[in-house]
């Protein structure tokens, strides 16, 4: 199409474009519309049997809820953390039950598939359906139709709904445990250090480990310090202890670690001020501050606005000893001494240490293993003269003679709690 002139060409383009904008701000009114809950029976009490396991299939459409968290910061929403395939998955419905009003509602859901697969064909996702304006349910049930009956599906109780007060400053969340896992003198002294260094709480997301890690997990657990959520994630799907697909016919890798992840933030939102996420073997050691308290108070107040601190990760070779604290009592205990480790790998030319973090979690929406991929506020690197990431296990640099390697005695600064806090809990457990 020619135009006329040049008054001509600039007013169709604005005709076009006016038009074009409405069509988009009608589809998108349409497509808010069709999530908007409606109510489709009255007069119902609940039904369906509440569910009690970390992780439920949903029947032949590739889902698995994992639990159902309660949203207000954007819109008023239902969250649910799932595993769904990534191209398989079918539409879902939430049906929300209102008491005392016995009115039914149906959601249609959005579902949101981390980008964080790695190659595998499962993956973290979220299942966001907005609730009832005039309702607050207490529990939620997933239905792949709008209509039908509902009265033998699960239904799941939607945590966060009630606002409270923070019970513990730091909570730290491991997962997954798996293969057996029994580092178990390793394990104490981790559990040690958390504590030494300001943690109330750590929830230890569980699939399998020996008995004699099941002893040490009873004790922290009548302690008060562990919450160990069951994991039984090979029971429904074929699970790699690998982070990346190998083509090997697996469903998910590390045993669906990032779902567990996700999950435990949104499970400590309400109750912890900082959620930290790492593995067993490793270890926040700050280096200007005796405490994570002190550092992260510090580091807020310098860095106002900022949500996500992330931490590098250096690696401790378990099979390079310094040869002090050798503690007689603890050879026999399965698992490496780290007091003994303190000679740290050099950082590689051109790779990029991974980072773990410590996150405020009511500002993460989505989070993978090493970076939060959806957030409010900014995410930060942690200067190195400031904390590190002790990580104790077998060389990434195996080949590097000894005097490559750098001393680190950061760990001594904590020895004489340490020893007394390991001796006690073994004195408890095993010896």
């Amino acid at each position: 199409m020619l135009c006329a002139g040049k008054k001509s060409c600039f007013a169709a383009a604005v005709c076009i474009i006016t038009v074009t904008s409405m069509l988009t701000v009608s589809y998108l009114q349409l497509q808010r519309l069709s999530h908007q809950p409606k109510v489709i029976q009255e007069g119902r009490r609940c039904r369906g049997k509440i569910a009690n396991s970390t992780i439920t299939a949903l029947k032949g459409n590739k889902t698995f809820i994992i639990s159902p968290y309660f949203d207000d910061r954007e819109s008023k929403v239902t969250r649910l953390i799932g595993i769904v395939h990534h191209e398989d998955v079918e539409q879902l419905y939430c049906w929300f039950c209102c008491q005392p009003s016995g009115k039914m509602y149906v959601s249609k859901a959005k579902i949101d598939v981390h980008s964080d697969r790695f190659g595998f064909p499962y993956g973290a996702a979220d299942i966001l359906c907005l609730e009832p304006e005039n309702c607050d349910p207490t529990h939620v049930s997933i239905h792949q139709s709008p209509h039908g009956n509902t009265d033998e599906l699960p239904r799941f109780e939607i945590k966060n709904r009630k606002a409270e007060t923070f019970s513990v400053d730091f909570t730290v969340c491991i997962s997954t445990m798996f293969g057996n896992y029994n580092k178990v003198l390793q394990f104490i002294q981790s559990m040690e250090m958390y504590k030494i260094l300001g943690v109330q709480k750590v929830v230890i997301y569980k699939n399998n480990c020996s008995h004699l890690m099941e002893k040490v997990l009873k004790f922290y657990i009548e302690e008060g310090t562990v919450e160990v959520i069951p994991w039984p994630i090979n029971s429904h799907l074929r699970v790699s202890s690998a982070w990346q697909f190998m083509q090997d016919g697996t469903h998910i890798g590390y045993y669906g670690q990032i779902t567990a992840l996700n999950d435990c933030i949104y499970r400590n939102m309400k109750r912890s001020k900082f959620v930290v996420l790492n593995d067993a073997d490793e270890i926040i050691l700050p280096l200007k501050h005796p405490n994570w308290k002190a550092m992260m108070n510090s580091l807020q107040e310098q860095n106002p606005g900022t949500s996500v601190f992330l931490f590098e990760n250096h690696i401790f070779p378990e099979t390079v000893s310094s040869g002090m604290f050798n503690i007689s009592s603890w050879n026999n205990v399965p698992g490496v001494n780290i007091l003994q480790h303190v000679y740290r790998e050099p950082d590689r030319k051109d790779v990029f240490n991974p980072t773990k973090m410590i996150v405020d979690p009511r500002k993460v929406i989505q989070t993978s293993v090493h970076s939060v991929l959806r957030a409010y506020g900014k995410s930060v690197k942690v200067p190195m003269d400031v904390a590190l990431i002790y990580h104790c296990r077998k060389a990434l640099q195996g080949n590097l003679p000894r005097k490559s390697l750098i001393r680190d005695t950061t760990l001594w600064r904590y020895n004489s709690s340490l020893i007394k806090n390991v001796d006690k809990v073994l004195s408890q457990t095993i010896l």
